[in-house]
């Protein structure tokens, strides 16, 4: 080990602790993967072949890239091709030995994603969204012009072309619930198929979501997901007769499945209580057997043909791995090691919607009452579990107690717990974090004047939000990539976004003006009296930088304590050293203005 890595602080080198992503795999020449790795310091796509072991950079550009897909034939990669991560570009294609990048698509103008969908057959599909057109979807073949097969105003996305590549699955929302897709399949003429949709003849609508078509050739059988009882759980609907098998798996929380490759059975992912476990279904038999994973979180998991399962599996304590069922681990990065982290207490508590989840860490030996970070998640439609992050175990390094709470409207609790947040957005998810925050400081583990409320993305806006609604109860603000200005962000925000945002308030800024007033924390920006710290990207088009920027003048004007980092990025950065100068600085601002907080970030 090197004099560099010996005097480098254990956050850090979790940050820089080489890592990668589960590998893909190309279904017709499974030797040939790709995946997401940290190595070089920059997030970027490598392809690996199997058969001679060797691995290979397939991209590298300043500002990272994460969104590609093998062909089915194992001899292309599709990557997205943005700006600085503003996520407005188009699709690349490049051999996969390597080679010169060239469009994917010619003929379709720059967008953000609607999906993606490569036949083995000559045609894929592309979906793409911009402000001004909705969505559309087209037919792409090498040597012709790119044919539209779909268009609306609504968010949609291309959910998955069959084995055969006459099918196409599209999820969307033309009946204006973001929140809950319906689906439709068509010929590649455009032309329907079959229709599902779950969100009419109801009081309450119910989502479906496409989980992928049979991978057999001539099968119409499509594996979706539904919520016909209160939770995310699998069906298979056959496009042709209409029929639908209902898998009814007795599992609690939240079930995801894949297909195994020869279409026997189904690889089921469970999410219950902020854990991950798997399962094989037969479909035959109707068998439900449990896979041997570890205790923690299971975040991807994908059948080989062989039978066996690789999965990315970590814990609060433990760094993730790649791991197969076989016994090994699949993919092991060169390099130092990230050091371990502390392991995950679970608290429940009761909220005025119900019994809230909170994950609590504190560091090893510390003596209570301690300097505590809420660090909240995004999403909203996301939760927190018993998985290794970088970021809270770097707070309790500096003698932190971190908190996470899976607020209403986090997922893998159930549909009503994430459907919750409708009209009163912000407001409910700071009544749970308030009772939870009540709980911290009654049971002793948290010092009532040293509290923390930190969060990026929806974390960050409901960090904004808590400070100006919640000004007693809070120290400090810590405050990554937030809504700041909820009805400037609307109108600057990419359409998908501006369709999620009329789903949950109800309507536009013009529609229902008083709700994106109570729910902005601009709002109650004088009414902050904590210390701020802001960071933001300056292409980010999910939290867009002007309204950060009216936030931060109205804290100017006051006088009131602040400081705003402006990195040129999206929503986050992929560089690894971009990150942990932004967390170095995070925690510094704390030490800074938290009397009696942690320490200060230790320098590498």
């Amino acid at each position: 080990m090197t004099e560099t890595t010996d005097s480098m602080p254990d956050w850090e080198k979790r940050f820089r602790a080489p890592r990668v992503s589960l590998p893909d795999w190309a279904e017709d020449a499974p030797d040939r993967s790709l995946f997401v790795s940290n190595a070089t310091g920059t997030y970027e796509l490598y392809a690996w072949d199997r058969a001679t072991g060797e691995q290979r950079q397939a991209t590298d550009r300043p500002s990272g890239t994460m969104d590609g897909v093998l062909s089915p034939d194992g001899e292309s990669i599709w990557w997205f091709s943005d700006t600085d991560g503003d996520e407005f570009g188009v699709w690349l294609r490049q051999p996969f030995g390597g080679g010169e990048d060239v469009p994917a698509a010619p003929g379709l103008e720059p967008s953000y994603s609607a999906g993606l969908a490569i036949g083995r057959h000559g045609a894929s599909v592309v979906g793409r969204s911009t402000d001004e057109e909705g969505t559309t979807l087209h037919v792409v073949r090498q040597g012709a012009e790119p044919a539209e097969i779909y268009r609306h105003r609504e968010s949609a996305g291309v959910g998955d072309l069959s084995h055969d590549g006459t099918l196409v699955a599209i999820e969307h929302t033309e009946h204006g619930d973001a929140m809950h897709s319906a689906l439709r399949v068509v010929r590649l003429d455009g032309s329907a198929v079959a229709e599902l949709d779950d969100t009419q003849g109801g009081t309450e609508e119910l989502g479906l979501g496409v989980l992928g078509f049979a991978p057999v050739e001539g099968d119409t059988r499509l594996l979706i997901a539904h919520q016909r009882r209160g939770r995310w759980e699998p069906m298979i609907w056959d496009i042709t007769s209409g029929e639908e098998t209902d898998l009814a798996l007795d599992l609690p929380g939240d079930v995801h499945a894949e297909w195994y490759p020869d279409g026997s059975g189904l690889l089921v992912a469970h999410s219950f209580e902020a854990r991950g476990e798997l399962w094989r279904y037969d479909l035959d038999t109707r068998e439900l057997v449990r896979i041997d994973t570890p205790a923690g979180t299971v975040s991807g998991a994908t059948a080989r043909p062989g039978g066996e399962v690789e999965y990315l599996w970590s814990s609060a304590a433990l760094p993730p791995q790649v791991r197969s069922t076989a016994g090994t681990v699949v993919l092991d990065p060169p390099g130092m090691k990230a050091p371990e982290s502390v392991l995950v207490e679970d608290v429940w508590v009761e909220g005025p919607g119900g019994r809230i989840h909170a994950l609590v860490q504190r560091p090893a030996g510390a003596t209570d009452p301690l300097p505590t970070v809420f660090e909240i998640h995004g999403g909203p439609t996301w939760h927190d579990s018993d998985a290794f992050a970088a970021g809270p175990a770097a707070w309790v390094d500096h003698g932190y107690a971190v908190v996470r709470v899976n607020y209403r409207g986090s997922t893998g609790y159930g549909r009503e717990w994430t459907d919750a947040l409708k009209h009163r957005v912000g407001l409910i998810e700071l009544e749970d974090i308030a009772a939870v925050r009540e709980w911290a400081v009654l049971s002793g583990l948290a010092d009532p004047d040293r509290l923390i409320l930190a969060g990026g993305s929806w974390g960050g806006y409901l960090t904004l939000l808590g400070l100006g609604t919640q000004p007693e109860a809070w120290a400090l603000g810590i405050a990554a990539v937030p809504v700041a200005d909820y009805v400037t962000a609307y109108h600057d925000e990419m359409e998908a976004l501006k369709a999620m945002d009329r789903t949950l308030l109800g309507g536009t800024p013009e529609e229902v003006p008083e709700r994106f007033e109570a729910s902005s924390p601009l709002t109650y920006v004088d009414s902050v009296r904590a210390p701020v710290y802001i960071s933001a990207g300056v292409n980010d088009p999910r939290c867009p930088i002007r309204q950060i920027e009216n936030y931060v003048e109205r804290l100017a004007a006051r006088g009131a304590v602040h400081e705003v980092y402006r990195y040129d990025a999206g929503h986050g950065s992929l560089v690894v050293e971009e990150r942990i100068k932004q967390l170095g600085m995070e925690i510094a601002f704390a030490a800074a203005h938290l009397e009696g907080g942690g320490s200060e970030p230790e320098q590498g």
